[in-house]
């Protein structure tokens, strides 16, 4: 009786398997973007492209036009032709993610680079980053130590805040970049390498990072020879291996260089595809995606934190730049580095005076931030009688504040400066803070 069954269900399984499959064809290729007929495809859905070489082209569905579907493929295609078949991917492969994932280099389709063999893991890494309730986010309340003194001391980052850091080409980001992962205290960092030089992400890596800083760290790379949407599928996938570490209960540091690169992606996509360009050549489009982004990270109801810190290129330092601007808004602080301050040598090229970090007030205490207070109008006053020394416009005992700027000064700069290999903690900062401009509890009561 037993084997009639087992028949019949073998038999009814047969039916069950497709001796079909439907596929498109590829009939124009038009710069970045492909088109396919024959085969509906979801936007965002992905699918695979068969070229000459019957080698196979991994591609993503981004946009359509009645019967006509975009495509976009995540590497630079060769090898097509007229009538290609295309065939739908019903699931994208899962990444499975882990400690494992530490001190490793990957792709932006977390595929490894770095040649030390395959990644694996035991938690499935969801394709997106998932979006927070602001009502659950958990506030922004204890300071994350960075190694930076001018940031420590200055410009005090909290554990779940959102910062960038705004700066022209040349003035010291990547170094400075380099420094706070290795010297932070958080527990596990990620680093997005977004559109940057091929030659930068290995000097990075060996220079910036060190052994020290790659340890605890997950690098993911898309240089600029890479295509848009890879680039915008790299930095997607930072705030996704972010947001899982912060989750499972970890301080996590994001950072992501940079911002404007994730924008001009985005742009590329936006213009092929027809998208008419508003502010500077950027469509609508590029700035809608920015906001998105940055609210993915910060803190969720769990019990880790994720910090972000986002490098934002501001072209020909323009800090007007419609991306910086845009940034600024939408970020928790900002921090701007300046290519005056590092033509005279003053590395971190950190300009305190157009900085400033929205969380400071309430992560740090009233004696630090009193003298933060009293340092910033110091470096102010100091730098608004500058230009007139040497012509001899400064007099000495004419303003009781002017002379204590100028006699303090030095110590000031000396405080801000600091070597990319030099250790500063948090404790030391705020010990060499008071020491320079102390704050009594008569003077702290009074705040």
């Amino acid at each position: 009786m037993s084997e009639p069954s087992l028949f019949d269900s073998a038999l009814r399984s047969i039916e069950s398997i497709s001796v079909t499959r439907v596929a498109g064809r590829l009939v124009r290729v038009n710069g970045i973007l492909l088109e396919s007929v024959g085969c509906p495809l979801a936007t965002g859905q992905l699918c695979r492209i068969e070229s000459a070489g019957r080698e196979w082209i991994d591609a993503q569905a981004v946009g359509f036009n009645r019967d006509i579907t975009y495509l976009m493929p995540f590497k630079q295609p060769t090898g097509l032709m007229a009538g290609a078949r295309v065939f739908p991917e019903e699931k994208g492969q899962d990444i499975l993610i882990g400690e494992s994932w530490l001190g490793r280099v990957v792709s932006g389709l977390g595929e490894p680079i770095d040649g030390k063999g395959k990644l694996g893991g035991t938690h499935v890494l969801p394709a997106n980053a998932p979006s927070i309730n602001p009502l659950t986010r958990q506030p922004v309340a204890h300071p994350l130590d960075v190694g930076v003194k001018a940031i420590n001391g200055m410009l005090t980052i909290g554990k779940g805040q959102r910062v960038g850091l705004m700066a022209g080409s040349g003035v010291g980001k990547s170094v400075l970049l380099g420094m706070i992962t290795r010297q932070t205290k958080a527990q596990i960092v990620v680093v997005g390498l977004i559109g940057e030089r091929g030659r930068e992400v290995k000097e990075f890596i060996d220079h910036s990072l060190g052994a020290e800083g790659l340890s605890k760290s997950i690098v993911v790379a898309a240089p600029a020879d890479e295509s848009p949407l890879m680039r915008l599928k790299a930095t997607e996938l930072c705030h996704s291996i972010a947001a899982h570490f912060r989750d499972q209960g970890h301080d996590v540091l994001l950072l992501v260089d940079s911002l404007t690169r994730y924008a001009m992606a985005q742009r590329e996509i936006a213009l092929s595809l027809g998208e008419p360009p508003a502010t500077k050549g950027y469509p609508p489009s590029a700035f809608g995606i920015i906001p998105r982004l940055v609210e993915s990270a910060g803190n969720s109801e769990s019990l880790g934190s994720m910090t972000a810190i986002y490098t934002v290129l501001a072209e020909g330092d323009d800090q007007q730049d419609p991306i910086v601007d845009c940034a600024r808004a939408v970020l928790d602080g900002h921090i701007v580095l300046t290519r005056k301050l590092a033509e005279a040598g003053h590395y971190p090229a950190i300009d305190i005076g157009q900085s400033i970090s929205r969380c400071m007030t309430q992560i740090t205490p009233p004696a630090h931030q009193q003298s933060a207070r009293q340092l910033k109008q110091n470096y102010a006053a100091y730098m608004e009688i500058k230009p007139l020394i040497p012509l001899g416009g400064y007099v000495a005992g004419a303003d009781p504040t002017v002379d204590k700027a100028v006699k303090i000064f030095p110590a000031i700069e000396r405080f801000l400066c600091q070597d990319m290999h030099e250790p500063a903690p948090m404790e030391r900062v705020q010990a060499g803070l008071q020491t320079l401009f102390p704050v009594t509890k008569k003077n702290e009561g009074k705040k």
